[in-house]
């Protein structure tokens, strides 16, 4: 079998772009894997054609000794856009090794260390701006099956004006929402890097009576030792990770005692290949991890493969408002019930993709702005 082929197809869906990979063969067996880095996709498209020339002709079997092929390809390795195209062609690899040999990818993977993978719901209550609508929020979570939700409580605009009375109405956003769910539902704070380690001591201690599972990225992830510094004085576990790229960026992190889960993203962070790595060198520190899963579908199956094969998971990511769109694409969408979702039985990843359908999807620019800039203080 060799590789003939890398083809790329971008669109957008709901609130932003998604970028697919297709590896094909001669023998008819191709692969899908996924790149959407949002704000970046052109950029990444063009990288994914470039480090694709250097899979052509070859036999696609060995990932590991193509990861390594292409990683060290370019002297300038490194970097959201690089490795974001070295994962999407690594999870198109582990696809095609899954259809070639007639299995789900876990069980190259070495599982499934469980028969289903715990999910929460992300970016829920994104809408909710007082406590009435948190508490019915949190209510629809719980009807639609989920043992745990992820929303950001602090309003941004608040923060701007007025840091004390942001923090407060963080608070009682918090209490609703744990009111609403109950007191077995977990729930997890984004905080969207809005904050110094000041005040996110203050934000923890006021949030701390309902029980936050964790502090997502409460600070600006670049400086590891801050962060570690943070945890030490935080009396909620910190989150972070979805922005490293490499076992080497996660070391630091790790050896400082950072955080105590990680978060490492399949689509950024070199694929299914340098993830399993990350989640070793992670529980040799006794840290769980929480992939971060914040892309389409092919990103979120390769999750779960992820997922059920490595001994310390915690829980993935459910971009829940995405079903849908996931659902149109895909001949067997990711398929959640009672909170978890259900392992693909199918050889590779576990689904095709109806070009049909995203062939009719448009690419629509994303214009560049920032999100936290003057926030944290």
């Amino acid at each position: 079998m060799k590789i003939t082929g890398v083809r790329t197809f971008k669109f957008w869906v709901d609130w932003c772009n998604w970028l697919l990979v297709r590896i094909d063969t001669d023998e008819g067996v191709y692969g899908w894997g996924e790149g959407s880095l949002h704000g970046s996709i052109e950029s990444v498209e063009t990288a994914i054609h470039e480090l694709g020339a250097y899979l052509i002709g070859k036999d696609p079997q060995g990932v590991e000794r193509h990861w390594q092929g292409m990683y060290h390809a370019w002297r300038w390795r490194g970097g959201a856009t690089f490795m974001t195209a070295l994962a999407a062609l690594d999870l198109a690899l582990w696809d095609i090794e899954g259809k070639r040999l007639g299995v789900p990818v876990y069980r190259l993977l070495g599982g499934p260390y469980r028969e289903q993978v715990r999910c929460y719901a992300s970016h829920w209550l994104y809408s909710a701006r007082e406590p009435a609508e948190a508490v019915e929020g949190a209510r629809e979570a719980v009807r639609r099956g989920f043992s745990a939700f992820k929303f950001t409580p602090i309003r941004g605009d608040l923060l701007r004006e007025n840091e004390s009375r942001a923090l407060g109405h963080g608070a009682e956003m918090l209490a609703a929402a744990r009111e609403g769910a109950g007191p077995d539902v977990d729930i997890m704070i984004e905080c969207a890097e809005r904050f110094s380690p000041r005040t996110a001591i203050q934000a923890a201690r006021a949030m701390l009576p309902s029980r936050p599972y964790w502090f997502e990225e409460p600070i600006p992830f670049e400086n590891a030792r801050v962060m570690a510094q943070l945890q030490r004085e935080l009396p909620v576990p910190i989150a972070t990770g979805e922005r490293l790229l490499s076992r080497w960026e996660f070391r630091e992190l790790l050896e400082e005692g950072g955080c105590r889960i990680i978060q490492p993203d399949m689509m950024h962070a070199a694929g299914l290949t340098e993830c399993r790595r990350i989640a070793s060198l992670a529980d040799t520190y006794y840290i769980s991890v929480a992939p971060h899963n914040s892309g389409g579908p092919i990103e979120t199956l390769a999750a779960i493969h992820f997922a059920a094969a490595i001994p310390n998971f915690l829980i993935l990511e459910q971009m829940e408002m995405e079903q849908d769109a996931r659902a149109r694409i895909c001949t067997d969408p990711p398929r959640v019930e009672n909170g978890h979702f259900l392992l693909p039985t199918r050889p590779g990843l576990g689904t095709d993709i109806r070009l049909d359908v995203v062939e009719e999807l448009s690419f629509k620019a994303q214009p560049v702005s920032g999100s936290t800039e003057s926030l944290w203080r």
